[in-house]
């Protein structure tokens, strides 16, 4: 298996360029521990060149090279890009999964699902041409007027590590086919991909300065990109209390942010489903991706009456998992990103005990697995509403379980969370699935399943899980200004005023 060694420059205007303090970070493999290369490490001064090339590449020859180029020219760069994603599927899914730990069989899907969303974006872009100057319904026919949909700018992307590649994909693709100019800084602990998106970038003549890359510490390059003044927008997702960070810097400027944030996602399981297949749907929207994934439905509420036997199966099954280095064949669980986080959902689980609440099974490494951030998922019951794994986001595989008795202490249960991001309902019954959904305080919910995501759908949350959506058409309008354009059209004058008399 041959993989790229991580490249020590950052994407600029264009160009491959030392940071200007020659820092760099290490890459860790997460499953054996081991430095594999190091990263560029950008400070402000990277990210005021980034924002420079950005701003001129906006206005260059007044705007017509990208921002006011129609959207059938910005198509034509996302198509090519879709295509070389899908030429390098191979070593872009390797990338991947020795840099953030994820499944080699995760790695390659996500690939599949970054060309799909260039690919859809590129559609859009053609689409917002014919969209263009659409008229007004006025109530005064001296008037007509229409709308016109403009970037909004220089736009700061800030992007996570559970899934390095598609989640800068949901900003860059949407975000480019508006015409905007973008600086793209990827988590320090996953960038590899993002760097060869900048080098596809670079091969399918992206204009320069159009997207930038700078790989680096949020402290040191996150922060400086979100305090600019000359960048419009800030998109991030992470963390919570990051984000509320960024939505601070950002109001001293009243610069617009899209957030989407932490999740304490439920999954709830009525008596009427089909067990086995409701515990792979709970297996699979709590530990897949390693379970790292902002709507991880980690709350499982099962009815009373099937609980038993629902635990008892739900265990059997988690026992049976797959974990192991990532490249081998049929891995289902790879390590966690890092040892901080390692150390983070141990902790979490230790907690758990100490509050009470039984380990069924996992929360330890697996007994195989002497090198690497393995860990067994955990599955946690006895909970209670106070316990710090029923509240608090743990961002890895662990699994907390209560149960209920009836529709509405599900419901009760289900919203009794900071977080609204995602929610799922498993029953047979599709009308109390309806109601559920309606009652759910989220701003996604899956029936009878958990995690799917297409690129067509709206995504994004509610309460503290943030704001904003990306995804969907909704995603474009994230990174577009609606102008207004008011005509006087009578041949008669306005009146309002009387003319001065005649001398």
């Amino acid at each position: 298996m041959a993989i790229t060694v991580p490249r020590r420059q950052l994407f600029i205007d264009g160009q491959w360029t030392e940071p200007v303090r020659r820092n760099t970070l290490p890459v860790v493999n997460p499953a054996t521990e081991e430095i594999i290369g190091y990263i560029p490490a950008a400070t402000s001064e990277d990210v005021e060149l980034a924002v420079e090339a950005a701003r001129r590449a906006l206005t260059k020859n007044n705007g017509k090279d990208w921002a006011k180029a129609t959207g059938a020219v910005r198509a034509k760069y996302l198509r090519a890009i879709a295509a070389k994603v899908i030429e390098r599927k191979s070593e872009l899914a390797n990338l991947e999964a020795i840099d953030c730990g994820k499944p080699l069989d995760e790695a390659a899907w996500d690939m599949d699902d970054v060309a799909g969303c260039f690919e859809y974006y590129a559609d859009l872009a053609e689409g917002l041409d014919a969209k263009q100057k659409a008229p007004l319904s006025l109530p005064m026919d001296t008037f007509k007027g229409y709308v016109l949909k403009e970037p909004i700018g220089v736009v700061g992307l800030i992007t996570p590590w559970n899934y390095p590649l598609l989640m800068a994909v949901w900003k860059v693709a949407p975000s480019l086919a508006a015409g905007c100019t973008a600086i793209l800084k990827p988590s320090e602990l996953a960038s590899l991909t993002c760097l060869e998106l900048a080098d596809i970038c670079r091969e399918v003549g992206l204009p320069p300065g159009v997207l930038n890359v700078l790989t680096g510490l949020g402290i040191e390059a996150g922060a400086p990109l979100a305090s600019h003044p000359h960048v419009d927008k800030i998109v991030f997702t992470g963390s919570t209390t990051t984000g509320s960070s960024i939505m601070t810097s950002a109001a001293k400027l009243v610069k617009p942010v899209s957030l989407e944030l932490g999740g304490k996602s439920p999954i709830v399981v009525f008596d009427d489903v089909d067990i086995d297949k409701a515990v792979e749907w709970t297996m699979f929207g709590c530990f897949w991706t390693n379970g790292q994934i902002c709507s991880s439905t980690s709350r499982l509420l099962v009815h009373e009456r099937i609980a038993d036997e629902f635990l008892d199966k739900l265990v059997k099954w988690t026992k049976n998992i797959k974990i192991s280095d990532p490249f081998e064949e049929g891995c289902r669980l790879g390590p966690v990103v890092s040892k901080g986080q390692y150390e983070r959902v141990m902790k979490f689980v230790s907690n758990a005990k100490k509050e009470g609440a039984t380990v069924l099974c996992g929360g330890a490494r697996p007994k195989h697995l002497k090198k690497g951030y393995f860990l067994e998922p955990a599955i946690i019951s006895n909970v209670t509403t106070s316990m710090e794994i029923w509240r608090e986001e743990v961002f890895g595989p662990a699994l907390c379980v209560k149960t209920f008795s009836t529709e509405d202490e599900a419901i009760r249960l289900a919203n009794d969370s900071q977080y609204g991001l995602a929610g799922a309902v498993l029953s047979n019954d599709l009308e109390r699935c309806d109601r559920v959904s309606k009652a759910f305080q989220a701003g996604i919910v899956w029936v009878n399943c958990s995690q799917p995501c297409f690129c067509q759908a709206p995504w994004g949350g509610t309460k503290r899980s943030g704001f904003g959506r990306e995804l969907g058409e909704w995603g474009l309008e994230n990174y577009l200004s609606v102008k207004q354009v008011t005509q006087y059209i009578s041949d008669e004058p306005w009146g309002w005023y009387k003319p001065p008399s005649k001398l």
